[in-house]
């Protein structure tokens, strides 16, 4: 470690240091996304996840029955419905990906107090 890395760990408090330990530089997505399943939201997020798939096995289940359809109407039923779980699906993903993006920003504002907090220790 550097010396302002040692200087900046001297200025956390135990949650800033477990927060950004969690945190680390290089995440993937698959890693994001199972850092959204914890905290205060965790179980919607566990929850969200489940749904995705169970509206997705609906969604191809549709669309097979919308395909293999004998007439117009049962087609069209079946169509609107997989569009419907389509819909669906964006929704919860964009709610899902929403979360991480957040996470991604309070990480950011967290290094920002960070050197806030050491220049104010420095200015001292």
């Amino acid at each position: 470690m550097t010396q302002i890395d040692d200087r900046i760990h001297g200025v956390l408090d135990a949650d800033d240091r477990a927060f950004l330990d969690s945190l680390e530089t290089d995440r993937g997505m698959f890693r994001q996304i199972g850092d959204s399943m914890h905290g205060p939201l965790g179980r919607w997020a566990k929850f969200s996840f489940v749904l995705a798939f169970v509206i997705g096995f609906g969604l191809a289940f549709a669309f097979y029955r919308a395909v293999t359809a004998d007439g117009t109407d049962a087609m069209l039923g079946w169509g609107l419905t997989a569009i419907g779980l389509l819909i669906m699906q964006g929704f919860l993903k964009q709610w899902m990906f929403a979360r991480m993006n957040t996470l991604m920003v309070l990480r950011e504002v967290k290094r920002l107090q960070l050197q806030v907090a050491e220049l104010a220790e420095s200015a001292d």
